[in-house]
């Protein structure tokens, strides 16, 4: 037909129409493509245990629609003879279309990384979700500062000299809010390693208390005595750190004297009655008795016994069970306990004549 062989900008008219028709299929079969791959991945999905094809399936979700209208119009674009700028332009049109996807994709690898860990690991805990949204929004924000990096650089953009400007600014920033950085990064650490959750009894130093939130800077604990006590997050990992909930038992040792002259078969006797008074009291395994050293006023004895909980309450009612037995055993025996005591001896001095000296 006369009229198709029309050259219309350097192309018949018969090739623009193949082109455009180029467009509309690999539009329509990239667009049917998408939603059954989706359907048919979610189907799976349900169906299974695995990971990735509910990442696949969320991938696609993030396919844009901008991205598919670029792929086809540069897949018609092929069948026609256009001039250097025009080329040049749709092919820089096309790879900044396939930059703006990947980090779209990217942003979706994050997104369910992060939603994934604080449902399966952290049991949708609230802090841990808020601290891995932050350090998932920087993880997102490179992402986007690498894709703006590599789409300058294809449009022409010298970018040497902008990456060196960003790595000394970012170095001066880096610089200025290293303890910020720092404790984000403890926070990440103690989120993933779990030397604590929230609910757990720690001391640090001299200060202890339960854990009631782990922020993104900061690790707020209530003490004993009622205030909240907040540590850095980089400063908590830093110290020495003794976590008593993730105790399997207590391990206790006390000590108590007996009176110097206390008869030899009484102390004897004492190993025994200990065992039995601590054997009466539940949940506590005795370990040893025994006679440790004579004290400037005491014969000395250690015991060691463990109480098969870490709670704390638990612990101490045992103790003052095994206390108060332990004292009415010893009474019913008639042995007493020493407690401190100095014997002084004071002799006359007397003159050879048997007159005191002064």
């Amino acid at each position: 037909m006369p009229f198709l062989q029309t050259t219309f900008y350097n192309n018949p008219v018969g090739r623009w129409l193949a082109a455009a028709a180029v467009v509309l299929f690999t539009w329509v079969f990239l667009q049917v493509f998408t939603r059954i791959a989706i359907r048919r991945l979610r189907k799976i999905a349900e169906r299974t245990q695995g990971r990735l094809d509910d990442l696949l399936v969320e991938l696609l979700h993030k396919t844009r629609f901008l991205f598919v209208f670029v792929i086809s119009a540069y897949a018609g674009s092929q069948l026609l003879t256009l001039p250097t700028t025009a080329t040049k332009i749709l092919h820089v049109g096309f790879v900044l279309a396939m930059l703006a996807q990947a980090g779209y994709w990217g942003n979706g690898l994050v997104a369910f990384w992060l939603a994934r860990t604080v449902r399966r690991r952290f049991g949708g805990d609230a802090s841990a979700a808020t601290s891995l949204a932050a350090l998932g929004f920087i993880a997102k924000l490179v992402i986007w500062a690498v894709v703006l990096l590599i789409a300058l650089d294809n449009m022409g953009v010298n970018i040497t000299t902008l990456v060196a400007g960003l790595g000394i600014t970012g170095l001066a920033v880096a610089l200025g809010v290293q303890s910020v950085f720092k404790d984000a990064f403890a926070s990440l650490s103690i989120i993933v390693d779990k030397p604590f959750v929230i609910g757990d009894f720690i001391a640090v130093g001299d200060l202890s208390g339960t854990v009631e939130r782990v922020g993104l800077k900061t690790t707020r604990v209530r003490s004993l005595s009622g205030e909240q006590i907040v540590f850095a997050n980089g400063d908590l990992l830093d110290s020495r750190l003794r976590n008593y909930k993730a105790m399997t038992e207590r391990r206790i040792a006390f000590s108590f004297g007996l009176e110097y002259g206390t008869p030899t078969a009484e102390v004897e006797g004492v190993p025994a009655l200990v065992k039995a008074e601590i054997e009466k009291v539940p949940g506590v395994r005795f370990d040893r008795c025994h006679l440790k050293s004579f004290a400037d006023s005491a014969l000395s004895f250690e015991v060691v016994y463990f109480v098969l909980t870490a709670d704390y309450l638990e612990h101490v009612n045992a103790q003052h069970a095994i206390n108060l037995g332990i004292l009415r055993a010893l009474e019913a025996r008639g042995v007493r306990l020493a407690y401190p005591t100095r014997t002084l001896y004071v002799r006359s001095a007397t003159s050879p004549d048997g007159a005191p000296s002064e």
